[in-house]
This record gives structure tokens, C-alpha cells and sequence, in this order.
């Protein structure tokens, strides 16, 4: 066998947990607490108990999955050796070097799956034949032929001209319907940096444990993009740009708020069990942070 990575090359990482009485958050920022860029991330959900999901292989792509509610495990397998990593905590994930076989199982009922790739889809970078990945991993001349064609995704080119101009008013915070594919193994939706949102993923973080009716945010960033998701349950997100006030209610896992820099926004009303998921253009700097409603609409006016 060639030099590949091994089972004992899956790692647990914890993860950072900030909790106060609004509830808990954790934050997975590229190359701090995992080992690789972000390109795309997906999230599965309404995934039936007892069945399985992802059976296959990258040839390149890195992974790092979180259970951010339910549980399930994950069974990893190098063509020799196996183990399986239970994920049951929002505050940790399992790290999947490029080479492994492995399989999602076990799901709870309302399970939501969190998963981070460190590529940009290609379909010719899946083994989905367990028999030629195992001759795979011996002889990596033999390239496997059989893909699974229910991953298959066009990409549109993207377009950055979002990027640069920041947020001037609410009426500039967009809210997409995202992809989601439908299977008897449960849904997927998934996105793209610079494709599906118009920036880089530098960042990924979700709050989860909120109690019913909480309100979370209440500020402003000078430069980071983000993009809101209510992976579970449902909020609002107020936005405030000084002189004009929108509210928009985010309930599908399928649905997202893009929020550019420049914009005052706070997530209210939340239901039992919500989790927002935020992608983030920028990891984190205190200092792109306003937090105090004076200082914004200061800021704003020296713009």
C-alpha cells in the first residue's frame, strides 16, 4: 500500500463552546481549528432513523463533520482497518483526511449533519465502488470509473461584484432559496465560496441551545459578509441601516440571508431547538465588530 493517510488519522477536535444565558455558539475557522481552506459546505437533514449516507471516497478532498443536533456515527475505513466515531456534541467533529472510505449510520430522528470540504466538487475525485476503492488504495493508477450520480452539481461561474460594495441598505441583504437535493436517505443543501455566496467561506460558526423566544446578535461589521441559516427551527433577523428597518423569518434549512458588511442586524424570536448557521467572508477580529448602536450609526455616517 502507498504512502496514504489511515484510520488513525481521523481525528476528534473540540471545538471552541461560548455559552451564556442567550444559549451556546462554536466556531470552526479554516486552518485554526481545522486543518484545510474551506471550499464548500453541506448540511444533511430529515435523514429516516437506520439508514446510512455518504458510502465513498475522496481521492483529494479533507473533511470535517459535526453533528449539530441528533446523533450518528461515522464509520471510517482504510481498506485494512475500521472504526467508528460516534458524534453526538455540537462542540466537536470528526476530521476525514482525502483517502478515507467512510459511512455516515446510526442517525437519531431530527439529526442535522455538518460537513466542511477543503475542495471545490469534482465528480472524478469520488470512489463510490467500496471493491475499486480497495484496489484504489493499492495501486492508485487503477482510477475508478463508477461515480455516484446523485452528487452530481453544476456550478455556475461566480460573481464577486457583491463583495466589494458592502451593505448600504437593508434593501441590499438578499434572501436565496439554496439547492436542496431530496432522497429517501434524507435532504442536502449545500454551498459553494464565491458560488452560492459572493465571497469566501473564511469561517463557519452556529449558535444551538437557545431558549425559545431569546434574541441573539445586536451588531454591526465593517467588513465580513455573512449568510444566515436557520439549519433547525426558525428566527427573524432585524436588519437596521440607520434610516430604513426590515425583518425577514428564516424557517427552512434551505433558505439563507445574506448579510453584507455595513448593516446593523440581530436574530430574535427564535423557536425551541433553532440552530442558525453563519458562513463568514472574514475568521474573527474584535475589531470588526460594532457593538453599540451609537457607534454605528456613527460609523455609517463617516462612511
Amino acid at each position: 500500500m502507498k504512502n496514504y493517510k489511515i484510520v488513525s488519522d481521523c481525528k476528534l477536535l473540540n471545538l471552541p463552546k461560548i455559552g451564556d444565558e442567550r444559549g451556546n455558539l462554536s466556531i470552526i475557522e479554516q486552518l485554526k481549528q481545522i486543518p484545510f481552506e474551506i471550499k464548500r459546505v453541506h448540511w444533511i437533514y430529515d435523514v429516516p432513523g437506520g439508514l446510512d449516507r455518504g458510502s465513498h471516497a475522496y481521492k483529494q478532498t479533507e473533511e470535517f463533520i459535526v453533528a449539530l443536533s441528533g446523533s450518528f456515527d461515522v464509520e471510517i475505513d482504510d481498506g485494512e482497518n475500521k472504526q467508528v466515531f460516534p458524534l453526538n456534541r455540537s462542540y466537536y467533529g470528526l476530521y476525514v483526511p482525502n483517502g478515507m472510505w467512510r459511512t455516515m449510520t446510526n442517525f437519531s430522528t431530527n439529526s442535522l449533519a455538518l460537513v466542511l470540504s477543503s475542495t471545490d466538487y469534482d465528480e472524478q475525485d469520488y470512489v463510490s465502488d467500496y471493491e475499486e476503492y480497495k484496489l484504489w488504495r493499492k495501486d492508485d493508477s487503477r482510477i475508478p470509473t463508477a461515480f455516484d450520480a446523485k452528487t452530481s452539481i453544476k456550478v455556475n461561474a461566480p460573481n464577486n461584484s457583491i463583495v466589494d460594495s458592502g451593505g448600504r441598505s437593508v434593501f441590499d441583504c438578499s434572501l436565496c432559496e439554496l439547492n436542496k437535493m431530496h432522497d429517501k436517505e434524507g435532504n442536502l443543501t449545500y454551498m459553494y465560496e464565491n458560488v452560492h455566496v459572493p465571497f469566501p467561506i473564511n469561517r463557519v460558526f452556529y449558535s444551538y441551545d437557545i431558549p425559545g423566544g431569546e434574541d441573539r446578535g445586536a451588531h454591526a461589521h465593517k467588513k465580513c459578509h455573512q449568510f444566515l441559516i436557520a439549519a433547525s427551527g426558525s428566527f427573524e433577523v432585524a436588519l437596521d441601516d440607520g434610516t430604513n428597518k426590515r425583518t425577514v423569518l428564516l424557517n427552512r434549512p434551505f433558505w439563507g440571508l445574506h448579510v453584507p458588511p455595513g448593516i446593523w442586524a440581530s436574530e430574535q424570536g427564535f423557536s425551541s431547538g433553532s440552530i442558525c448557521l453563519v458562513l463568514a467572508s472574514e475568521g474573527y477580529s474584535e475589531d470588526d465588530y460594532i457593538r453599540t448602536y451609537d457607534d454605528y450609526l456613527n460609523f455609517i455616517q463617516n462612511k
